[in-house]
């Protein structure tokens, strides 16, 4: 999979792409995630890529014309399954989208800034707009780093163990069950007896009983899509 990143501060996406498993799946070579400093587009020798919003208001908008020219460039070379747009009004991301983005073998995002993008660019080019969660981020940064790891960690070979995401919280819209390590009896506090049984069966059986009541418990709201 290869993923492309506009932003503004490339700087901020280093760190959460070069460590840990989303090294290790550009490492394998099952990921190519390639960051591009949108100033490269700018509108002229100043670097500029916004200005203020028509109207008034407070807020600088990122302008039509680098961000036209940016996508039109990397679409010269690639084609896109997707060009998301990350934004607080886009659609809420959940497992089921990250297992349908994972199945994806191109996809450009697009990290907002000031007061977001010229809404010309998100009619004409965003094909997805995706939140994070009902907040606001100073930049769209951080949201896609997010975005990339709930990928990146499903592509098949990523995963020491394949299998592990799976039983991941939110794939069968169900919180993952409690999960235990060793000691057995820790300054009293033991191990459920199910788990220590081998009986598999028996330990499926309680894994999925404690899904239930946890997401019952916590989130409700995922039962009623069940």
């Amino acid at each position: 999979m290869r993923i492309d990143i506009l932003s503004v501060l490339p700087e901020l996406l280093e760190s959460p792409l070069q460590h840990s498993i989303m090294k290790r799946a550009q490492d394998k070579g099952l990921l190519e995630v390639h960051v591009h400093h949108l100033r490269k587009w700018a509108v002229n020798e100043y670097g500029q890529i916004d200005d203020y919003q028509y109207g008034g208001g407070a807020g600088m908008v990122m302008m039509c014309e680098p961000l036209a020219k940016a996508i039109e460039e990397l679409s010269q070379t690639v084609t896109y399954d997707e060009i998301i747009y990350l934004t607080p009004d886009g659609k809420q991301l959940n497992q089921q989208i990250s297992n349908g983005l994972s199945l994806k073998k191109n996809l450009l995002m697009i990290c907002g800034h000031y007061k977001g993008i010229d809404e010309r660019i998100r009619e004409h080019f965003v094909t997805m707009e995706i939140s994070i969660g009902d907040y606001v981020l100073s930049g769209g940064e951080l949201a896609a780093a997010v975005l990339v790891d709930s990928i990146g960690r499903l592509l098949p070979g990523v995963l020491n163990d394949e299998t592990s995401a799976l039983f991941d919280s939110f794939q069968d819209n169900l919180l993952a069950p409690p999960v235990y390590s060793r000691p057995v009896d820790f300054r009293g506090w033991k191990v459920p007896d199910a788990l220590m049984s081998g009986n598999h069966r028996l330990i499926e059986e309680w894994r999925h009983e404690q899904s239930l009541k946890r997401t019952q418990d916590r989130r409700p709201d995922l039962l009623k899509d069940l």
